[in-house]
C-alpha cells in the first residue's frame, strides 16, 4: 500500500527507497508520482527563484584603490534529471534561505577575485561588462551545485576616498572646458552657417516661390481639363442615365401592362366562372322557379280564361234573354207609344193650326233653356258698340230671326201669332 503524491510546477518531488533495498530515485516537476508506505521517502525541494545581493566592501581593485561593490543576482535550481539530481545531493532537506547563502558566499567569492584584476575606471565606466565577466566565471562553480544563474548586474560602486568624485570632477571640468570650447565653436560655425542657410534658403524659396508659380499654373490647366473632362463625362452619365432611366421606365410600363393584360384576363376568366356561376343560380333560383310559376300560371290563366268563357256565355246568355225581355218590353212600350202617338195626332188634327202652335210655344221654353244652358256658366256678357241702341238692335234682330229658325224646325210659322208679330215689327 502506498500514497500518490502530487507537486505544481514550483517545485521537484523526489521519492527514494524501494522494495528489496533499492537505491532508485524519482524526481518528478508538476506531476505526482507514488511512494509505498514504510519503505519509500518523499521530499520535496524548491525551484523559485531566488534573489540574491551580493556585496564585497572594501575591495582593493588592481590599482591598489579599495571600493565597494553590490550587485543583484538571480539564481534558481535547475530541471534537468542530472542537474536536478545535484541539486538534490546539496541542498536536498536545506531551506531557502540556506541555499541563498550557500550562493551568495560563492558569487561574492568570484565577485572579489574579479575586482582585484580591474582598474576602477574599468570597473565604473563598463558596468555591464564586469557584471558579464563576473556570471561568466561564476557559473561553472554553481552549475556544479545545480543552480543557474539567470541573470546578474551591477547595482553599485562607490569608495571611502573619495576617488570616484576626484575622478568625476577632473572628467567633469575637462567636458565642462570642451564644452565650453564647442560652445564658442559651435556658435561660431552656426553664425556662419546661419548666414548661408538663409543664403540658401531665400535662394531656394525664390526657386520654390517659381516652382511654386509653374505649379500653380499646371495645376489650374490641369484642374481646367481635368473639369472639362469631368463635365463632358457627367453630362454623358447624366445623358446614358435618363436613356437608362426612360428604357427602364419603358421596360417597367411594358411590365406593368404585361400584367395588367394577365390581370384583366385573369378577370375576365373570373367574371366569365362568376357569370356561369350566377347564370346557373339565376336558373337555378329565378328561371326554374319563373317556369314554374308561369306554368302555375298559365294553367291558373286557362282556368280563369275557361272560367270567364263561361261567365261570358252565362253574362251573354242573361244579356240575351234580358234583350229579349227588354225588346219585348220595348216592342209593348213602343206600340203603346205608337198608339198614344196616333191618338195624340188624330187629337192635334181635330184641334188644327191652334194646337200645334200652342205645342210650339209649350217647347219653346224647354228649347231655349237647352240652348241657353252654356251661357248660364258665364257671370257677365260685355257687348263692345259706340252705339247705345246696338244691344237693343241685336235684341230685336234675334227675335227676327226666331220665328224662321221655329219654322224650320217645326213647319210651324210663328210670324203669324199677332204678339210676335208687334215684337218684332213695333213700327206696324
Amino acid at each position: 500500500m502506498g500514497n500518490c503524491h502530487t507537486v505544481g510546477p514550483n517545485e521537484a518531488l523526489v521519492v527514494s527507497g524501494g522494495c528489496c533495498g533499492s537505491d532508485e530515485k524519482t524526481y518528478m516537476v508538476g506531476g505526482w508520482a507514488w511512494a509505498w508506505w514504510f519503505i519509500s521517502d518523499t521530499q520535496r525541494i524548491t525551484l523559485e527563484i531566488m534573489t540574491l545581493q551580493p556585496k564585497c566592501d572594501d575591495v582593493e581593485t588592481a590599482e591598489g584603490v579599495a571600493i565597494t561593490v553590490t550587485g543583484v543576482a538571480q539564481v534558481k535550481i535547475m530541471t534537468e534529471n542530472e542537474l536536478l539530481g545535484v541539486a538534490c545531493e546539496q541542498f536536498l532537506g536545506k531551506s531557502v534561505q540556506e541555499i541563498k547563502n550557500v550562493v551568495l558566499q560563492t558569487l561574492e567569492g568570484h565577485l572579489r577575485s574579479i575586482l582585484g584584476t580591474l582598474t576602477v575606471e574599468q570597473i565604473y565606466q563598463d558596468r555591464d561588462q564586469f557584471a558579464k565577466l563576473v556570471r561568466e566565471v561564476a557559473a561553472p562553480d554553481v552549475g556544479r551545485m545545480g543552480i543557474e544563474i539567470l541573470s546578474f548586474t551591477i547595482k553599485d560602486v562607490y569608495d571611502k576616498v573619495e576617488y570616484l568624485s576626484s575622478l568625476g570632477k577632473t572628467q567633469t571640468a575637462a567636458v565642462q572646458r570642451d564644452a565650453d570650447i564647442g560652445v564658442a565653436e559651435a556658435e561660431r560655425d552656426a553664425g556662419i552657417r546661419e548666414a548661408e542657410c538663409k543664403k540658401q534658403m531665400m535662394d531656394i524659396k525664390f526657386q520654390a516661390d517659381t516652382k511654386m508659380a509653374d505649379s500653380k499654373r499646371e495645376l489650374e490647366l490641369q484642374k481646367a481639363a481635368f473639369n472639362q473632362e469631368v463635365n463632358t463625362k457627367k453630362a454623358e452619365a447624366q445623358l446614358a442615365y435618363e436613356l437608362q432611366a426612360a428604357k427602364e421606365q419603358q421596360q417597367i410600363r411594358q411590365e406593368e401592362i404585361e400584367i395588367e393584360v394577365v390581370q384583366r384576363k385573369k378577370q375576365i376568366t373570373i367574371e366569365e366562372k362568376e357569370i356561369s356561376r350566377t347564370e346557373k343560380e339565376l336558373i337555378a333560383t329565378v328561371k326554374r322557379p319563373a317556369e314554374a310559376e308561369a306554368y302555375k300560371i298559365k294553367q291558373l290563366a286557362e282556368g280563369q280564361k275557361i272560367k270567364k268563357v263561361l261567365n261570358a256565355q252565362a253574362e251573354a246568355e242573361k244579356i240575351r234573354r234580358i234583350g229579349e225581355a227588354e225588346a219585348a218590353s220595348i216592342e209593348v212600350v213602343g206600340k203603346a207609344e205608337a198608339e198614344r202617338m196616333k191618338l195624340k195626332a188624330k187629337a192635334y188634327q181635330m184641334y188644327g193650326e191652334a194646337a200645334k202652335t200652342a205645342l210650339v210655344l209649350e217647347a219653346l221654353p224647354k228649347i231655349a233653356a237647352k240652348v241657353a244652358a252654356p251661357l248660364s256658366k258665364t257671370s257677365e256678357i260685355v257687348i263692345l258698340s259706340g252705339d247705345s241702341n246696338r244691344v237693343t238692335g241685336e235684341v230685336n234682330r234675334l227675335l227676327a230671326e226666331l220665328p224662321v229658325s221655329v219654322n224650320a224646325l217645326t213647319g210651324v210659322d210663328l210670324s203669324k201669332i199677332p204678339l210676335l208679330q208687334k215684337i218684332t215689327n213695333p213700327q206696324a
